[in-house]
């Protein structure tokens, strides 16, 4: 019988993983293990760090060291462990309000610093693990624990933000587009620079069911039927994107890294300790990226 080339990354003793049925977590691990496998990376070089939330459960599945923190600090530990070991691969499981809320801080100073961590996010519009509460993307008018008459908040776009804050590689896609999720990840873990992948994932248990969508199927199709490609995008009115949901890759740019702009740091200031020639006002550099 042909054996899964993922299998030998799991930590079989812990199967099977405790994911609600038609959640899409266990999509996400496949294609992040695939994307490893296929790049060859070894697998003693990566950390996994994970929040509080129904994404915080994928690291202890897999055959890495791992770091399972606390709400929202996720990049801020991750970033610790990449600046005192650049070597490493530090690869980040985040959810939505893991990213959008207590944690947005650590998430777009991460993305300004443009720090060598990929971080996925996955995204089922809720607050899934503790009952289902609205988070900063549930859409409006969307029913949660506590929105029972429609959530009346507007939404962060966790992608568009990572773009502005100035990540090297943006994307987002649904668990329907395993492929092109394969292939991003695998552009990201070869990217030096911040790297975010936001992941739509349908959620039956709490998000599903509050909204007419008890099944996974029927929250998928309700994601097909919104979905627009990036370069579709372009040029669109907001009104015309009104209830659209965007996919694909927003920006893949080359970008200086903080850990190796660090290292040069280090280097200057072991020069037998000599202060460094400063510079004169004309030469600080203030950049727009686009």
């Amino acid at each position: 019988m042909k054996v899964s080339p993922i299998r030998k990354y799991l930590r079989e003793e812990r199967l099977p993983t405790i994911f609600c049925p038609g959640c899409g977590l266990g999509i996400i691990m496949n294609a992040t293990l695939t994307a490893i496998d296929q790049l060859k990376i070894d697998i003693n070089k990566i950390v996994m760090v994970s929040g509080i939330g129904c994404s915080g459960r994928i690291p202890g599945y897999i055959k890495v060291d791992s770091l399972h923190t606390t709400h929202g600090r996720a990049i801020a530990y991750a970033t610790g462990i990449k600046l005192a070991n650049p070597e490493l691969n530090v690869i980040v499981f985040t959810g939505d309000g893991d990213t959008g809320a207590i944690g947005i801080g650590h998430f777009i100073h991460a993305a300004r610093r443009n720090i060598d961590i990929k971080v996925i996010c996955v995204n089922n519009l809720n607050y899934a693990l503790t009952g289902g509460q609205f988070s900063p993307t549930t859409p409006k008018g969307a029913w949660t624990y506590t929105s029972p008459y429609g959530n009346i908040e507007g939404f962060f776009d966790l992608c568009e933000l990572a773009v502005a804050a100035g990540a090297s590689y943006v994307a987002r896609w649904t668990v329907r587009e395993v492929y092109n999720l394969i292939n991003s990840m695998k552009k990201a873990l070869k990217k030096k620079g911040f790297c975010f992948i936001e992941v739509v994932s349908p959620c039956p248990t709490n998000f599903g069911r509050r909204n007419k969508m008890e099944t996974s199927q029927k929250i998928i199709n309700f994601f097909k039927e919104r979905e627009i490609k990036v370069k579709d995008a372009k040029g669109l009115s907001r009104e015309e994107l009104r209830g659209k949901l965007i996919i694909g890759e927003f920006v893949d740019r080359e970008l200086p890294e903080f850990t190796e702009t660090y290292k040069e740091l280090i280097l200057v200031s072991q020069k037998k300790f000599k202060e460094p020639e400063k510079p004169g006002l004309a030469w600080i550099e203030l950049e727009i990226r686009y």
